[in-house]
């Protein structure tokens, strides 16, 4: 697949980059997409909630009344889980949430992800743009000229550009991410993907 390159005003720039279909045109797999997007929101999770057991909560050890004769069910302590500041039965614990993906399946996840937008031609590939400085004017003006300023975008970068990433920081619907991190949840998440010239070589090289 061949995308033709454009410059940050949106016009062509005559240039085209090549999509390699061993990347951006394989049978996709929703199940590998499924499960690399699962291990990605797990391994967002803190796992740190907590919730006290009826050993962990303050109160008496005194049984509350005598064993028989009183018409109503025993009671041994007011720690309890039936009584109101009782323990909790199975409560929350801290976990860890995460767990292991093949590195063969996150590559095939990732070219799934990535041949689906490129069928849905929700990909585009810009020039560099060059700052002296972060402004984030300047991503603004280039995501209107590609008209994609009213989606969410994956910005995809070649290499690391401290400038153009802190233009996009206080963009909400502009996330900057470089080729080499590139994950299937940012591409699913994403309504368009702009790349930056040379980081399709960047995939084409580690995922092909």
């Amino acid at each position: 697949m061949e995308l033709a390159v454009f410059n940050t005003q949106g016009k062509e720039t005559g240039r085209k980059v090549v999509l390699s279909d061993a990347v951006f045109g394989v049978e996709a797999n929703d199940h590998a997409i499924y499960l690399d997007v699962k291990q990605y929101l797990a391994d967002q999770r803190q796992g740190t909630h907590k919730a006290k057991q009826r050993n962990e909560v303050a109160g008496s050890t005194r049984k509350l009344k005598r064993q028989k004769g009183t018409g109503g069910a025993r009671a041994g302590s007011i720690k309890s889980p039936l009584f109101p500041g009782g323990g909790r039965i199975f409560g929350p614990v801290p976990r860890d949430y995460s767990f292991k993906l093949n590195k063969k399946l996150k590559q095939l996840a990732r070219r799934s992800a990535l041949t689906y937008k490129a069928q849905a031609g929700a990909i585009s590939v810009v020039e560099l743009l060059s700052l002296e400085a972060p402004k984030t004017k300047a991503v603004v003006a280039m995501a209107e000229a590609l008209k994609v300023s009213d989606k969410k975008v994956l910005l995809v970068l070649p290499e690391g550009n401290a400038n153009l990433q802190l233009s996009c920081r206080n963009l909400p619907y502009v996330k900057p991410v470089l080729a080499q991190n590139l994950c299937t949840y940012d591409v699913m998440n994403a309504s368009a993907i702009v790349m930056v010239e040379g980081a399709e070589n960047v995939l084409n090289t580690m995922l092909a």
